[in-house]
């Protein structure tokens, strides 16, 4: 129990880091870190992915609020576009919740997979869209949060992978972008907590304390140590090269990656 709970102090320092400097909620590494403490306390069962995606939202909402607090007194944050894309953030959130509770797990490692070659091919050739349109209105907005919102539920992140390139595409300047993505995490990461726990009530062989698919261990311990260096993460952003962290930070989603592949064929 020690070891895992140092892991989640770990894992919580790091994800903290990572919202604050390159705008993603963590959830990247803290989905298949829990995996991977779950199996060294010895803990089984076939929702134990689905309660690492509910786990590492839950958490992504204290981490979201520090790194955006951060993010807002450097003036970093635009809230008129988090007013305006939080009404499809929450639904489509809520809505992914809803239909990730109920597919089969190797299903949903698939799809993180998928998630995390698509992020690391992104981050290490530096694929940026083009900036070629202004950000819409209520209901263009409404619509691209709809759809974060889903992919978000689909692998526990804070939505920041999606947020950040889509404001870049709308003209938003990348570090109000990646404050701004801090922001919108919250709203996230609070719909789908709230999803997992209500979707995850009344299911057997959960392992306890736990509030649906929430495994409130690894809530408290990884929070506790990310809200403590989100900031930290924020400040780091206006002052180190970026760019080249996240081809670093791209290999290490590929390692994630690979060992995630090679737990769906051994487990097959």
């Amino acid at each position: 129990m020690l070891t895992s709970i140092l892991l989640y102090l770990i894992l919580g320092s790091f994800a903290g880091v990572l919202a604050g400097l390159l705008g993603v909620g963590g959830g990247l590494v803290i989905v298949p870190m829990l995996n991977y403490a779950f199996a060294l306390q010895g803990i089984t069962g076939e929702h134990l992915h689905h309660m690492a995606l509910g786990t590492s939202l839950a958490t992504i909402m204290f981490t979201s609020i520090s790194s955006f607090m951060a993010h807002h007194r450097n003036h970093a944050v635009i809230w008129a576009i988090v007013k305006s894309i939080t009404p499809g953030i929450i639904l489509g959130t809520l809505l992914g919740s809803r239909v990730a509770a109920h597919l089969p797990t190797t299903l949903l490692k698939g799809f993180f997979v998928a998630f995390l070659l698509y992020v690391g091919i992104q981050m290490l050739l530096n694929i940026k869209p083009k900036a070629s349109r202004e950000i819409p209105g209520l209901l263009g907005n409404s619509v691209a949060g709809g759809v974060i919102g889903v992919v978000s539920s689909f692998v526990g992140i804070g939505g920041g992978t999606l947020s950040v390139p889509y404001m870049a595409w709308c003209n938003v300047p990348m570090h109000k972008a990646i404050g701004t993505s801090a922001a919108i995490g919250f709203p996230i990461a609070l719909a789908g907590a709230v999803g997992f726990l209500v979707n995850g009530l009344g299911t057997p062989g959960l392992p306890g304390p736990h509030l649906g698919f929430i495994y409130v261990p690894a809530l408290i311990g990884i929070a506790a140590a990310s809200v403590c260096t989100a900031p930290l993460g924020a400040k780091l952003s206006h002052k180190l090269p970026v760019p080249k962290l996240k081809k670093v930070f791209a290999c290490l989603l590929f390692v994630i990656a690979a060992q995630m592949i090679y737990s769906i064929l051994t487990a097959a």
